[in-house]
């Protein structure tokens, strides 16, 4: 880690919201000090406090909507007991009510948000109670922690990281549940906020825990966690530059889908028996303890649910213990390690370098089981594999400050084709045009343009530099001179399997708005024309919506002539699904 080169003190929290558990790191910087990664190791209601600690991803509401408990507070047998005497609703895995709606998506049936309660509401409460656990540890661990608190609160910059596959759609969501939380004002959200993958994080804390040792070739890592697997592969250019180098990938095929798979099995094998209504606690059970401690699917596994007299041979249930083959339990866990390997290997087929080493982090990267198999495969495929000898839980909290604090990805790799609808000039030889001669219009100028064509500004699996810009200049003709020129750009992406895609009526399906760019553009870059023929005046201005996307959010500026001169102004992004 480099010194921080800020000119004042300030606090950094990351926030690490788990589909099923949740963490914070922080570090307090000092200008020309070397930044420490601290974790938040304990929390109000927990049993367990040590380094690897998180908490659950859980809230309880009452029935007027009022926040009931949090975290741990929210697991306890006295918490769970009165809030099912009171009827309060739970909300858990709120996360995944987040994930990107595109027809890739895993349809699994959610648990519902509590009534009346969107997931931003949702996400700022627990966000809320996050902060505020932060605030009492620092207050309790430092010496003079409440003068160390009142000195930093105003000051106080958020790392909130996501997983691989969601974009400036959820970035904007969980921006907004921030604002709606208090941690932030709508005013300064944009400067004090930061976003980071999931697989970007991992890679920081694995660079941070020493586990790259050569430069050159290609580094995968797998972040195993509760409702997502996030794979990233990178190249160390030096010790401090690396590059992706091939699109990363997400996949809903987390623990809490082997807890699924078990909870589905569990319900089939009780079903008629007196155990049915138990079937929730064990699979609560299983999830909680059989699933951590599972390795071999040639030995039983066993789910303690009951008393001793609980006793039924046929359906394998002895002293209050139901009775499960291995080779049932490994059927669990299977889709996700298949999901696992196949990823791996489409990805090292899109590399841009040859990809050796393979390293598994997160919380259910601490599955031997998962671990085991996924070892058994890529060696076959000659693939190096190991999990740090580290907290692999807090690998994305620890990962997300050291992204902070020294940011060594230089390029990142595009995971779709993103670019504009546009008319472009109509060619009457070519058969393309001629299939589509009926959408054929004259603009101002008398040229014939064709619509509904896509123009594309990045292409897919392309490495772009973090500085890069990718722009296209296009020109807009009005009838009569406005007081300023409202510029409307939507930017789409194809995440279909053609290479060049061009026509927006091909495989429309796979089109969709990525989000919508606006701006404004002053009058005085206008240039007055005459129409042909009719000698009409009419306005023409010439802009370029300036995009970069080698970042881990999208930025935008528009950019226009004037004068001779290219001015630049703010553009604004706005997403559909917020």
């Amino acid at each position: 880690m480099t010194a921080y080169s800020g000119t004042e003190r300030k606090l950094v929290l990351a926030f690490d919201i788990g589909t099923t558990y949740s963490g914070i790191s922080y570090s307090i910087l000092d200008p020309g000090e070397i930044p420490e990664i601290r974790g938040v190791n304990r929390y109000p209601g927990q049993e367990h406090v040590g380094g690897d600690s998180k908490i659950p991803t859980v809230i309880y509401y009452d029935t007027d909507g009022k926040v009931c408990a949090v975290g741990a507070e929210a697991t306890s047998e006295e918490m769970v007991d009165e809030a099912s005497e009171n009827d309060w609703y739970k909300a858990e895995w709120f996360k995944m009510h987040l994930r990107p709606n595109n027809p890739t998506a895993r349809r699994d049936n959610l648990p519902p948000l509590p009534p009346n309660k969107t997931v931003v509401e949702v996400m700022s409460d627990y966000m809320r109670y996050l902060h505020h656990c932060a605030e009492i540890y620092i207050r309790e661990t430092h010496p003079g922690g409440d003068a160390l608190w009142e000195s930093l609160a105003n000051n106080v910059n958020f790392v909130l990281s996501h997983p691989n596959g969601w974009e400036g759609a959820q970035q904007a969501q969980m921006r907004r549940a921030a604002i709606l939380g208090g941690l932030v004002s709508n005013e300064d959200a944009g400067a004090r906020i930061r976003f980071v993958t999931e697989g970007e994080a991992s890679l920081h804390f694995c660079v941070r825990n020493g586990l790259f040792v050569q430069s050159g070739g290609g580094v995968l890592i797998v972040d195993a966690g509760g409702g997502t697997i996030d794979l990233s592969a990178y190249s160390e250019k030096s010790s401090s530059e690396y590059e992706e180098i091939a699109p990363a990938q997400c996949h809903l095929m987390g623990s809490i889908f082997v807890t699924k798979n078990a909870r589905t099995f569990i319900k089939d094998l009780l079903e008629d028996s007196k155990y049915v209504d138990d079937v929730d606690d064990i699979a609560e059970r299983f999830d909680k303890s059989t699933k951590l401690r599972f390795k071999n699917a040639d030995e039983p596994a066993f789910i303690k649910f009951g008393s001793s007299r609980d006793r039924d041979a046929d359906l394998g249930i002895r002293s209050g213990q139901l009775r499960l083959k291995g080779v049932d339990v490994a059927s669990f866990f299977e889709p996700s390690v298949q999901c696992v390997i196949q990823a791996i290997v489409e990805m090292r087929q899109a590399s841009l370098e040859p990809i050796s080493r393979v390293f598994l982090v997160g919380g259910f990267g601490a599955s031997d089981y998962l671990f085991l198999k996924l070892k058994q495969a890529l060696e076959q495929l000659r693939l190096d594999f190991c999990r740090p000898d580290t907290h692999l839980c807090k690998a994305v909290a620890d990962g997300a400050i050291s992204f902070y604090t020294d940011h060594i990805v230089s390029a990142r790799v595009s995971k779709r084709i993103y670019g504009h609808k546009v008319a472009t000039i109509y060619d009457p030889n070519d058969a393309e045009h001629m299939l589509r001669a009926s959408r054929v219009y004259t603009n101002l100028s008398g040229k014939a343009r064709l619509s509904k064509f896509f123009d594309v500004i990045l292409p897919k699996n392309e490495q772009v530099s973090e500085k890069k810009e990718f722009r296209r200049w296009y020109q807009q003709e009005h009838p009569e001179l406005p007081i300023q020129f409202i510029i409307t750009a939507g930017i789409l992406c194809y995440q279909g399997r053609k290479p060049d895609p061009q026509w927006l009526d091909v495989d429309s399906d796979d089109y969709s708005t990525f989000c919508t760019i606006t701006a404004h553009i002053p009058k005085t870059c206008a240039v007055t024309r005459r129409a042909p023929g009719s000698g009409k005046l009419y306005y023409t201005v010439s802009f370029s919506i300036v995009l970069a996307f080698g970042l881990t959010e999208l930025q935008a500026q528009v950019a226009w002539w004037e004068k001779g001169k290219e001015k630049r102004g703010p553009a604004r992004i706005m997403y559909d699904d917020v």
